[in-house]
């Protein structure tokens, strides 16, 4: 229940009841004032406790934003470049959230405390004054009332009469006095109601104004998150990967030390001790040594493997011969003797085994039989990237596009090692590829992907060569995002024409796994992750060039992400970055390595098997399959072909084949058509697209890039005729356009 209302006119009559009901007054302005006077001591508490907190995340955004990472590498990948400036970003947001703190904390005094202390002072305040004079006109009232109802009767008229008038003044004074101190009362206690709440509201307003800060930054730093988040998400997965690597790497080292030393073609390095002669006495002192076979010039420098310090300079000089030193002439072991052009006397060194002694002695071509280090021979790769293995490869692809691209983890979830060697064995031999049936569900889908992953692993070299396997990392350390994809671009097309066109089928494959990442869970940056160490294997298996993993990876999504541009359209003459030798043109040569058609797509086509009586009717129907879409491969095809650019005749005459639409027959116009006799005019030369092997007397064997003469229509359909090497025989003329496979029974001339 609420304070009771005090009534002027009970200040008149001055009941115990109207006593009793300012005494609740008073009590609650009593303890209002207490309440108020707490409330400023816990307010200044909070507003120093702000600015302790200010002052801590401050010192804590300096210190994000002093720090800064250090890559292994020569070179940082774009989630590396983000992730070393998110601590700039998150001392950028704290310090900006602080500053609008800052100005919430300036304000508060304000807003909150001098506004609560005025209102104690001047409205409470008064209150308390207002009764020490009610208080004091209350006792003297009562006493002069007192001494005046004691006079007596018998006194004069005249002096009662003044007597009542100094009693009446006194007592209009006390109620003049009892009215202001009750209207005084009341004036706090409605006072309270907005001057007390007011302050606090504005405080609140304050700190609402500063969180909306905070959250206006929270969704202006979203973007950069997203970023972040993906970019923590890439380098976990590349480190994940990168770590497998290194420990395989470590284990190896561990097992077989000698085999995997680094053994430079150019360099060798390691500790020496050298006899030096002090006061006709001999001391051995421990140096490193670098030694460089191509101008002989040996350093050496003090360095103490315990501290890890340097001690004095480098000496230097040039190496005139080497010579072991016998068991017998010296009481040390290892030891040999070496003599510089820029030195005077004999250098004995001490390595530190038989067997360094051997490599430095062989480095510096010394005086002892050259041996070589006798490595286990690798047993020659079984994979070939020939007509069998494109085969394989597509049959792969088909099956994965086919039954399975929505599997969570594809190509990720590796398969039992003895099912997949199984897989392969059986497709990659002649005898045996017909019989895989890869619908059946004996063979599951992450067999088959660890089966084209196994056969690419299974190269002699990896898929995109050894020769340009630092090239394409330069080209994924360069700062401008295009200049990368451009100069990708340029390598590719330097890549052998095999390579090239495996590397096109396995990326136009890649790419729609990725297209399928909310059902699969494989992105771009995953798949990345899976195929970058299998095409971009290094040479040399060291730290270093695990190290460089995440550009491999890189590479690879940017072949994923543009492998229309990169495969479709040749490279801009120039466009390449960096070093001169990457932008050397593409040799072309016709009899050895044909260029690749960067034109379109590969483009495949699958007929499927006929009985014997329906092959003649249909050996000129083939059934256009898109890319998405590829066939089931027969190995076993005697028939294959193999799509490659086109070039200018071998004596510069333009009169070739042409491509465009425009001279095709009707049958490359439009695929479903039967194709029949070409209605162009007859063509004087001719260039193969693809390569072809005879399986007949009448036909021609070829190889790509050959050039007919007198090529002219044939009388069966479907076929031209042509001159090669003096030798007339049938050519397809559909071999301009088609990607064909297991079509040799189709293209039978009847």
């Amino acid at each position: 229940m609420g304070l009771p209302a005090l009534e002027f006119s009970d200040c008149y009559v001055d009941s115990p009841q109207f006593r009793d009901r300012l005494k609740s007054h008073e009590l609650e302005l009593e303890k209002t004032n207490k309440f108020i006077k707490e409330l400023i001591k816990d307010g200044k508490a909070l507003i120093q406790a702000l600015k302790n907190l200010s002052t801590a995340k401050r010192k804590f955004a300096e210190s994000l934003n002093e720090f800064k990472f250090q890559c292994i590498g020569d070179a940082e990948t774009d989630d590396e470049i983000c992730i070393a400036k998110s601590l700039q970003e998150f001392a950028g947001v704290l310090q900006n959230l602080e500053d609008e703190r800052t100005r919430m904390i300036e304000n508060a005094n304000d807003v909150l405390i001098s506004p609560l202390e005025r209102f104690r002072k001047e409205q409470i305040g008064a209150a308390k004054e207002a009764k020490k004079k009610y208080d004091k006109e209350t006792e003297k009232y009562c006493t002069v009332l007192e001494k005046h109802l004691s006079l007596s009767a018998k006194k004069k008229e005249a002096h009662l009469h003044e007597a009542d008038n100094q009693v009446d003044i006194v007592r209009q004074h006390f109620y003049e006095v009892s009215l202001e101190y009750v209207f005084k009362v009341q004036e706090v206690q409605e006072r309270k109601m907005f001057e007390f709440v007011e302050p606090l509201l504005a405080f609140l307003q304050g700190l609402f104004t500063y969180y909306h800060h905070g959250y206006e930054l929270a969704k202006d730093f979203s973007h950069f998150k997203t970023d972040l988040t993906i970019s923590i998400q890439n380098t976990r997965n590349r480190f994940e990967s990168t770590r497998s690597e290194v420990e395989c790497l470590m284990k190896k080292m561990k097992e077989n030390p000698h085999e995997h030393k680094s053994i430079s073609p150019n360099t060798m390095e390691g500790y020496l001790f050298v006899q030096e002669k002090r006061s006709f006495v001999s001391t051995w002192v421990k140096y490193y040594c670098i030694y460089h076979r191509e101008p002989k010039r040996m350093t050496m420098m003090l360095f103490d493997q315990k501290s890890g310090a340097r001690n004095g300079d480098e000496e230097s000089f040039t190496l005139k011969s080497c010579t072991r030193r016998k068991t017998d002439s010296i009481e040390k072991r290892f030891c040999f003797d070496i003599e510089a052009m820029d030195r005077p006397g004999v250098i004995t060194m001490q390595a530190l085994s038989e067997e360094d002694r051997r490599l430095w002695m062989e480095a510096m071509d010394g005086r002892e039989p050259v041996y070589t280090l006798n490595r286990d021979s690798q047993n020659e790769a079984m994979a070939q990237l020939d007509v069998i293995g494109f085969n394989v490869v597509m049959k792969f692809i088909y099956a994965i596009e086919t039954r399975g691209i929505d599997e969570q983890g594809l190509y990720r979830i590796v398969g039992v090692n003895s099912r997949v060697q199984k897989l392969l064995s059986l497709a990659m031999d002649p005898k045996t590829c017909a019989d895989v049936e890869l619908d059946s569900t004996e063979w599951e889908i992450k067999t088959i992907t660890s089966a084209i992953k196994h056969y690419l692993r299974m190269l002699p070299a990896p898929l995109m060569t050894y020769q340009y396997q630092r090239s394409f990392i330069k080209a994924a350390k360069l700062d401008n995002p295009e200049a990368r994809v451009a100069e990708i671009h340029s390598i590719v097309h330097r890549l052998p024409e095999k390579n090239r066109q495996m590397l096109e089928l396995l990326m136009k494959h890649l790419a729609k796994v990725a297209s399928h990442h909310l059902q699969n869970l494989m992105t771009v940056a995953n798949l990345g992750v899976v195929f970058g160490p299998t095409l971009l294997r290094p040479q040399e298996e060291t730290v270093a060039a695990i190290m460089d993993i995440k550009f491999q990876n890189i590479v690879v999504e940017i072949l994923i992400e543009n492998h229309e541009r990169i495969f479709k359209d040749m490279p801009v003459s120039g466009g390449g970055q960096g070093n001169s030798q990457l932008n050397l043109p593409r040799r072309r040569s016709t009899d050895s390595k044909a260029p690749s058609c960067s034109e379109r797509p590969l483009t495949l086509f699958h007929t499927p098997s006929f009985s014997e009586k329906d092959k003649v009717e249909k050996r000129n129907s083939v059934v256009v399959n898109s890319s998405a879409d590829l066939p089931s491969v027969n190995c076993n095809s005697t028939l294959n072909w193999t799509r490659l650019n086109s070039l200018p005749t071998a004596d510069g005459d333009q009169d070739g084949l042409q491509l465009s639409k425009q001279s095709q027959p009707n049958s490359l116009q439009n695929p479903k058509v039967r194709s029949g006799m070409s209605t162009s005019p007859p063509l004087r030369k001719a260039r193969a697209l693809y390569a072809c092997k005879a399986e007949h007397d009448s036909e021609l064997s070829f190889i790509a890039g050959t050039i007919f003469e007198n090529v002219h229509p044939s009388r069966e359909p479907g076929w031209l005729e042509g001159t090669l090497d003096g030798k007339t025989g049938l050519i397809p003329e559909n071999y301009v356009e088609f990607v064909l496979a297991n079509v040799a029974s189709t293209l039978k001339p009847s």
